[in-house]
């Protein structure tokens, strides 16, 4: 029962509408959190990230599922534009968490910090995701933030669709930085 309700969360539309609960201007949620880093334990912390800079903090239904292989493989690429721009990368999910070790490694290539979004995370950042009757589901929608070293949100997009979502973190990032200075 609990795949099927995984699967048909992961099979909705992808035009299915939703939005970031956090809007720019919002504090986000301080968190620690367990997770991997190429293949191995890693600890995440976003007050300890934000004192380097900027965080993308993206979430993501599940590891190991197309959407969310793409969409790791095409931070990954990107991350050198992301470190250029001072920031920091870090993927979120409620999803096969079992399984980031080896997903940090396969699909992130090691690049960022992969971490499991506990039920506390998941509803400061509101991103349980509901099928189309609004019924929640285990995991978490595919939603990503560009975070200021301030604590404020300065960008959200939700989107089951994973194509625009570093692009448009990647624009937030730059668009910040030159405001910085």
């Amino acid at each position: 029962m609990r795949t099927k309700l995984f699967l048909a969360a992961l099979l909705l539309p992808l035009s299915l509408p939703v939005e970031a609960a956090l809007a720019p201007g919002a504090v986000a949620p301080d968190f620690s959190a367990a997770g991997a880093m190429a293949g191995k334990p890693y600890s995440v912390s976003l007050k300890a990230a934000l004192r380097k800079g900027p965080v993308v903090l993206y979430f993501f239904p599940a590891a190991f599922t197309g959407g969310c292989n793409a969409e790791a493989a095409a931070f990954a690429a990107a991350l050198p534009d992301f470190t250029k721009a001072g920031a920091t990368v870090i993927g979120m999910t409620a999803g096969n968490v079992d399984q980031l070790a080896r997903f940090s490694s396969e699909h992130c290539a090691g690049k960022f910090a992969v971490a499991a979004a506990s039920p506390v995370v998941i509803k400061g950042y509101d991103v349980l995701l509901k099928k189309p009757d609004g019924t929640p589901t285990t995991v978490t929608s595919r939603t990503s933030y560009v975070i200021a070293p301030s604590g404020k949100i300065v960008f959200a997009h939700n989107d089951m669709n994973p194509n625009d979502h570093v692009r448009m973190t990647l624009d937030a990032v730059r668009k910040l930085k030159a405001k910085r200075g």
